[in-house]
C-alpha cells in the first residue's frame, strides 16, 4: 500500500522458531497452537497465499490482518480484508496493521509484519501532494490574471 510506513518484518525470527523446531530444542505442540478465534478471523477475513505452511506442508498460509488504533474506537482489534484496508487508510489518520499467518491444517500461526497506515503518512512531495499543488498553484495564478 502506498501510505505504508514503520514496517517491521518478523522472517528472522519466524525462521529462528522453524530452526528451534528442526533441532528439537521445541516441540510442533509450541508452534502449532492459533486459537479458534484465529481460524474463525483466517477463514472469514483472510488472504489466501501461495505459500505452504512450514509445519504440515499439505495447506497454504492465509494472511489475516489485525487493525488497532485510536480512531478505530470499538473496531480495534478486528480482522480486516486487505481490500478493507486502503479504504480505511484514506479516512483514518493513522492506524497500525499487524499480519499473523495461519495454516488451517495444522494449527501453525506467526506474526508476518507489522506496519502503519493512514492519511497522516502521506509524504510531501509525493503523488498525491503534487497534484495538489499544481491546483493550488493553477487557482492561484488564475486569480492574478483576473486582479490586472
Amino acid at each position: 500500500m502506498r501510505t505504508s510506513r514503520q514496517v517491521v518484518d518478523y522472517s528472522l525470527q519466524k525462521r529462528a522458531v522453524l530452526r528451534e523446531l528442526l533441532a528439537g530444542r521445541i516441540g510442533t505442540h509450541d508452534v502449532c497452537d492459533a486459537s479458534p478465534y484465529l481460524k474463525s478471523a483466517a477463514r472469514f477475513h483472510g488472504e489466501p497465499t501461495d505459500q505452504r505452511c512450514p509445519i504440515c506442508r499439505s495447506e497454504n498460509l492465509i494472511h489475516v490482518h489485525y487493525i488497532y488504533g485510536d480512531e478505530l474506537r470499538q473496531s480495534a482489534g478486528q480482522a480486516r480484508a486487505l481490500a478493507e484496508l486502503s479504504v480505511l487508510a484514506m479516512t483514518l489518520g493513522e492506524f497500525q496493521v499487524f499480519v499473523v499467518e495461519v495454516c488451517l491444517g495444522c494449527d501453525w500461526n506467526h506474526l508476518v509484519e507489522q506496519f502503519l497506515l493512514g492519511r497522516d503518512g502521506l509524504v510531501e512531495g509525493g503523488p498525491e501532494q503534487g497534484a495538489a499543488d499544481a491546483a493550488t498553484a493553477a487557482t492561484q495564478g488564475r486569480r492574478r490574471e483576473a486582479q490586472r
